[in-house]
């Protein structure tokens, strides 16, 4: 149980955020000249091997850290406001606090997605001295199958430590679709989450490409409770995966490229993870150019895509310039439907 000086030390910097918060969106809603989310890769390699999962290895080494601190410090030129550490597992990078110290040195909002394996007392501890925001762990099953071990079996003495120790946010991410065999674990995941003092949010597994995967009956079900518990905030920016939850395609205007960065091990500026290769500039050679020219471009993988982070930042700007086709798209579309 939290003390009285805890809770109020946990309000007190929940405000904060809040406050830092608000500012970001107050800045994506007055320009669009500079990232919203940029999710950075400090280590592809990974302690699990999820059957589902195109974004891990096991044999990758952490990324140098003065190589991190250029990365990191190139999305503040650029004027990324979130910066969400990613993997692979993050938590094997032996030098990660680090990396959110720079993170928070220059003025982005530090996140971190981790499958949760690693957390113990001490590390959470060091996750808040360090400056980390908040914080998504994925749990794709009660129990741990062939398909996952992110099970919340597993998983749930790791919450209950971030219940006690973690000052900053954390969500809880339960899945639906492809490959779980109860969709009714993310019912659940859900509750548990909540019971422990998180927030509680749903996903639809991609394919290996990050395309639609429609939802059966009764994954449909358990998808709208899950939506119920979900805060209402969480509700409106994830409302794309209703249609993907009825195998419709989205119509929207996607700015990965812009809004959204995804950064590699190797440095390459990507749309996301699961369309590494474009546009594939190093980092450090990215400019306010790029960025025009990608906010503009349409991405053939949009209609079908179901990447919640490209969606949810793309949402500031759905109102504004409408996108133009380019060759890359083209090709993105082809490449969609081969697949």
């Amino acid at each position: 149980m939290s003390s009285t000086s805890t809770k109020l030390r946990r309000r007190m910097k929940g405000l904060v955020r809040g406050a830092r918060g608000l500012r970001a969106v107050t800045k994506a809603v007055l320009s669009t000249d500079h990232p919203l989310l940029a999710h950075i890769i400090p280590m592809r390699r990974c302690n699990l091997s999820c059957t589902y999962c195109n974004e891990y290895d096991d044999v990758s080494k952490p990324v140098p850290l003065d190589e991190m601190f250029r990365r990191v410090d190139k999305l503040g030129e650029l004027g990324t406001s979130v910066i969400t550490i990613s993997g692979g597992e993050p938590l094997l990078h032996p030098e990660l606090d680090d990396v959110i110290q720079r993170i928070r040195k220059n003025g982005a909002i530090a996140g971190m997605i981790t499958n949760g394996y690693l957390l113990v007392a001490e590390r959470i501890q060091r996750l808040n001295a360090a400056g980390l925001e908040w914080l998504q762990i994925s749990i794709d099953n009660v129990m741990p199958d062939d398909v996952s071990k992110k099970s919340l079996k597993v998983l749930d003495k790791k919450l209950q430590l971030l219940a006690e120790y973690a000052d900053f946010h954390v969500n809880i991410n339960s899945v639906v679709g492809g490959g779980v065999n109860n969709p009714q674990d993310a019912l659940t995941i859900g509750k548990r989450a909540l019971e422990l003092g998180f927030t509680s949010t749903v996903g639809i597994i991609h394919d290996g490409s990050g395309q639609l995967q429609p939802l059966r009956d009764e994954e449909k079900r358990v998808y709208h409770e899950m939506k119920a518990l979900e805060k209402s905030s969480f509700t409106r920016v994830n409302s794309f995966q209703d249609n993907i939850a009825l195998g419709k395609a989205n119509t929207w205007r996607c700015r990965a490229g812009s809004r959204y960065l995804y950064i590699c091990e190797s440095g390459l500026v990507h749309y996301c993870s699961q369309q590494r290769g474009y546009p594939g500039v190093p980092l450090e050679e990215y400019t306010k150019e790029d960025m025009r020219r990608e906010y503009m471009t349409e991405k053939g993988c949009a209609p079908h895509c179901t990447v919640s982070c490209v969606h949810q930042v793309s949402i500031f700007d759905r109102w504004r310039d409408p996108q133009t086709p380019s060759p890359a798209a083209a090709e993105n579309r082809e490449l969609v439907q081969i697949k």
